[in-house]
Formats: structure tokens, C-alpha cells, sequence
């Protein structure tokens, strides 16, 4: 509370006149910066879609259904963009990463930041949410920590196939899944054809997991993405569940790993040929108001700096 005082009467004092000292900059490394608020969105999005997973499973039904899942998950995403989008860009998804250093919107050498804190945030939040409905699940299960069968508990921190699923079939549809994030993503941060209104950006990609959980997520729990799987999974292994995290669904481990990448690829690269490239040529002028990427596809971008060359402007004048 004393520091939102503190920044209440820094504004004033700006549009008042009053030469107020500007806060420091804790973490003057953009990386550090980058890394910090890409974990939070991580963090922040596994921890409360993975606590909407726990309270429809360990309350049979009670509290919620499959919708509830899709909701959660989507409502998750919303709120991790809106914690780091504008700092790291909330990519949350080592798909998405992936895909953009792919396409020049993201630096190679950033890539292994971005892994590790997704890796990182994700297992954190697992862990959260095995504390917090720690109880709920031992009552579920009656102690019985089990991947498959009636009382089965691993489903909740990471995804498994339905019994009927292949693992082929498994792979397509982890491709395909990616493929709709990836390409509607592309479109909504297209600024040349019909991008997300600024500031919605966190409630547009929010329904957009919606829909694919809503329309893909029956097979095998629309993983679309390696790191919010298997760090969640490696969790489970080491909190009871045992190597049954891994042999289950015939080894299913690996193909959200090595599916989700090759969709996000392909996602970006069907949109980029089917639309992106068709865009007609403008002048100069116009290329140069529109080539911010949105949130949140573009490079990421510390927007600390700019906001303190502008109270320093304000300060001055």
C-alpha cells in the first residue's frame, strides 16, 4: 500500500510541476528483466490452470466440468499475458518460442531464457497447486497416487491420451492443435490485416485457448505446448506418481515435446504464405506505423526504459 501512495503522488507531482526523484530500476539487465516476467506469466498461468484441473477432478464433478477446464486454462493465458506481455511478450510456451526465434521474432540465443523459465515457472507451479489440494487429493484418491484407472490423479498437472488414442493419432492432433494456436495467434499480431485492439490482446488469446480446448481437447488434453507438459510431468514423477508418468499411453511423454514444435512451425508458416505475403505493398510511410508486431508474437520489448525517458521528459519540461 505505501508503494502505490508512493506512485499516486509521484503522478501528481509530475502533472503538477513538482520535480519529484523517478523510482529506480531495480534489475538494469533487459535480460534479467525478460526472464523475471516471462517466468511470473508462466508461473501465473500454470498455477491457476492447473488449480481449475484439481478442483473439477477431486471434486467429482461438483465444482465444475470440462468447460470449467477450458475457461480456467483460457482465464490462465489471459492473466499471464497480461503480467509480462509487455516485457517479455508472455509466450508461456516453448512452441511459441520456438516458432518465433523460427521466423526472426526472437533471438536464437534467447531461447534457452525462455525455456528454462517456462520449465522452471511451470514446475514451480505445479507444485503450488499438489500443496494447496494436497488434502483434496489424497481424499480423492485415497492415497493412492495412480496415473490411470477411476481415481487417477496424475491428469491433473500434465495430459494424457485417451485410451482409444494411438500415439500416432495422438502426434497429429498435438500438431494440429498447435497449427490453429500458432496461425490464429499470427493473425491477431498481423497489424496489416485484423490484429487484436491494443489492450485486449490478454482477453483475445485467452478465448482463443478457450476454443481449442472447447473443440480439440477431448483426445488427450490439448497439451499444445512442451514445457506446461513436461515439467508438470517431471513434478509427478518425483512427488509419488512414480515412472508411470512416462510409460503411460504407450510412452506418451514425448510426443507433446516433439509435436507442438512442429505445429507451431507450421501454424506460422501457413498463415505467413496464405496471408501475410499476399498483404499489397505500401509506401514507406506506412510500413513504418505498422511494423510493431503484437502481443503476443512480437520481440519482446522492456518497456521500462521508455517509460522512464518520458518522466525524466515530463520532469524536465
Amino acid at each position: 500500500m505505501k508503494d502505490l501512495v508512493q506512485s499516486v503522488e509521484l503522478g501528481v507531482a509530475q502533472r503538477s510541476g513538482v520535480e519529484k526523484k523517478r523510482p529506480k530500476i531495480l534489475l538494469r539487465s533487459e535480460l534479467s528483466r525478460v526472464g523475471l516476467a516471462e517466468f511470473l506469466s508462466t508461473y501465473v498461468m500454470m498455477a491457476l490452470g492447473l488449480g481449475s484441473v484439481a478442483q473439477v477432478v477431486t471434486g467429482q464433478g461438483v465444482f465444475g466440468q470440462f468447460l470449467s477446464i477450458n475457461l480456467g486454462f483460457g482465464l490462465a493465458v489471459a492473466m499471464g499475458v497480461q503480467v509480462g506481455g509487455n516485457v517479455s511478450g508472455a509466450h508461456m510456451n516453448g512452441a511459441v518460442s520456438f516458432t518465433m526465434c523460427v521466423f526472426g521474432r526472437l533471438p536464437w540465443k534467447r531461447l534457452p531464457l525462455y525455456i528454462f523459465v517456462q520449465l522452471f515457472g511451470s514446475f514451480l507451479a505445479a507444485a503450488t497447486i499438489y500443496g494447496i489440494y494436497y488434502e483434496a487429493i489424497y481424499d480423492y484418491c485415497g492415497g493412492n497416487l495412480t496415473v490411470t484407472g477411476e481415481r487417477a490423479t496424475a491428469g491433473i498437472f500434465a495430459t494424457y491420451p485417451a485410451p482409444y488414442l494411438s500415439l500416432i493419432g495422438g502426434f497429429v492432433d498435438q500438431v494440429f492443435g498447435t497449427v490453429m494456436l500458432l496461425l490464429c495467434l499470427m493473425a491477431l499480431s498481423d497489424q496489416k490485416n485484423k490484429p487484436g485492439a491494443r489492450g485486449t490482446e490478454p482477453i483475445v488469446v485467452g478465448l482463443l485457448v478457450v476454443l481449442i480446448g472447447i473443440s480439440l481437447g477431448s483426445n488427450s488434453g490439448y497439451a499444445i505446448n512442451p514445457t506446461r507438459d513436461i515439467a508438470p510431468r517431471v513434478f509427478t514423477a518425483i512427488a509419488g506418481w512414480g515412472s508411470d508418468v512416462f510409460r503411460s499411453g504407450n510412452g506418451w511423454w514425448w510426443v507433446p515435446l516433439v509435436a507442438t514444435p512442429i505445429g507451431g512451425v507450421l501454424g506460422a508458416g501457413v498463415y505467413k504464405v496464405f496471408v501475410e505475403m499476399q498483404h499489397p505493398r505500401f509506401s514507406s510511410q506506412d510500413i513504418e506505423t505498422s511494423e510493431d508486431e503484437s502481443l503476443p508474437l512480437k520481440k519482446e520489448r522492456n518497456i521500462c526504459s521508455d517509460v522512464c525517458v518520458k518522466l525524466e521528459t515530463n520532469g524536465n519540461s
